[in-house]
């Protein structure tokens, strides 16, 4: 069958449906899809809104969900993964590169300009090794021999960026696939413990007491969790320091002898010194730490040969806020027990389903009570990691809410000049209640908004 002819076959029914309800609930479908901006999984909501005259009790407008096609109302899904929805996801990245942005260059979202003469690095922090797996090109783009090793495991190949044996393990069964979870599902703990030895080593660089350095400096952050090819997460961070002050909202320079080279030292210490304990029954306690690799670059206001630049970081965090634990090879929805023999068919490597099933095994309450607040088996699919991929410290800069808010009274402002919205004062009372029918297209509906994207009707 061609393409054209799928595509009837799917979407026929679709068109076939609104247009016997009512003339108008095709063409009302089309609008609405058109406003969805290509969202692929958009959230359908029941219920109504209603403005008032709060003083004289006026209804100014009435909004409900029985007037919509299929009595339902299609609103974008947000999510920020670009597995499930590129449209919403893309948003997503540019909302980031701007929050990013703002706390590196000022000038913007209530930050000042003055925040690029701020100490400012670009740090990264990775977890330790849990068994040899295949390595791709080096950061130059160049393969390289794998593991060139003349005892133990080897491997002299040279693969290739799009090798699909890079971050699989070379011997599965001396992995330490425990480890590898649990340190995933630390993670978060992990780098909460970090900014604290991080503010102690600086303390103590500095000659000063915590309770000193902590009325002067104020540690300011960004970060975003990226998994690599084997499965595990490791971090990237803008670190800056700030004077601290009375407003949480200012942000001044710092005193003279808070510089990116104390920064750089206490980092690198900070990393070293944290240990987390992780107790498993019938296993000795684990002691879970940060990989040897901890990269840390100052950050230029240019972008001269050698030099990481502001515009560079932003768009560089922003880019891995979009993705999540399917780009090591693993599945970007929740799973169930009886998906569990069926890992390989929806996609997942040999690797990332024994991850899988090895999360699902250290979540049984029975056999591991100890690591039930852990919630292994909900956050199985993300290999145990369960924290959030981007976030940032409260003085940093502005927020995705904010930014998003920005967005909504933009638009908003763009009703009312052209008279499809009223004006909203003091005295205007909204009201509403919604209630969630579900998400997604069906088959017929996705394959007729996708044609419409894609400007095949």
């Amino acid at each position: 069958m061609s393409d054209a002819g799928a595509l009837a076959e799917l979407a026929g029914p679709v068109v076939r449906d609104l247009a016997r309800h009512s003339s108008t609930n095709l063409a009302r479908w089309l609008d609405r899809v058109h406003r969805l901006r290509g969202c692929a999984e958009p959230v359908r909501l029941t219920g109504e809104s209603l403005t008032l005259n709060a003083i004289s009790g006026e209804v100014l407008s009435h909004y409900h969900t029985d007037n919509e096609p299929h009595g339902q109302l299609l609103i974008r899904c947000g999510n920020r993964r670009a597995s499930r929805c590129p449209s919403c996801s893309e948003l997503y990245r540019r909302d980031t590169y701007h929050l990013i942005r703002a706390g590196l260059l000022g000038g913007a979202k209530g930050v000042p300009t003055t925040v690029r003469e701020h100490p400012k690095v670009f740090a990264t922090l990775t977890a330790p090794s849990f068994g040899p797996v295949h390595r791709g090109p080096g950061r130059d783009g160049k393969p390289q021999v794998c593991h060139p090793r003349r005892t133990g495991l080897a491997c002299f190949q040279r693969h290739k960026a799009d090798d699909t044996r890079i971050g699989q393990p070379l011997d599965p069964d001396a992995y330490d696939y425990i480890g590898h979870v649990l340190w995933n599902a630390h993670a978060g703990d992990l780098w909460r413990r970090f900014t604290t030895y991080l503010r102690r080593r600086l303390a103590a660089s500095a000659g000063l007491t915590q309770i000193a350095f902590n009325k002067a400096v104020r540690v300011s952050f960004a970060k975003v969790a990226e998994y690599q090819a084997r499965g595990v997460v490791h971090f990237h961070a803008v670190i800056r320091l700030d004077a601290r002050t009375t407003d949480p909202a200012d942000v001044l320079e710092p005193p003279h002898w808070a510089t990116v080279q104390l920064l750089d030292d206490a980092i690198r210490s900070a990393a070293t010194a944290v240990k987390l304990n992780a107790p498993t029954l019938g296993q000795p306690t684990r002691h879970l730490v940060w990989g040897r690799q901890v990269d840390v670059q100052p950050i230029h206001g240019s972008d001269l040969a050698g030099q990481l630049s502001e515009q560079a970081v932003a768009g560089y965090i922003a880019k891995y806020a979009t993705k999540a634990a399917e780009s090591s090879g693993t599945l970007d929805r929740r799973i169930h027990e009886h998906d569990l023999t069926h890992l390989h068919e929806r996609g997942a490597t040999a690797h990332a389903a024994r991850l899988i099933r090895t999360a699902w095994e250290l979540g049984h309450p029975g056999t591991h009570p100890e690591l039930t607040g852990l919630r292994l088996r909900k956050w199985a699919h993300m290999l145990g990691f369960r924290g959030h991929f981007s976030t940032r410290s409260r003085s940093y800069s502005t927020t995705l809410g904010a930014i998003r808010q920005e967005r909504t009274e933009y638009r908003h402002e763009q009703l009312r000049a052209a008279g499809l919205m009223p004006e909203e004062d003091d005295t205007t009372l909204v009201l509403t209640h919604w209630r969630f029918a579900g998400q997604g297209y069906s088959a017929g509906e996705s394959a007729l908004a996708t044609s419409l994207r894609e400007g095949k009707t």
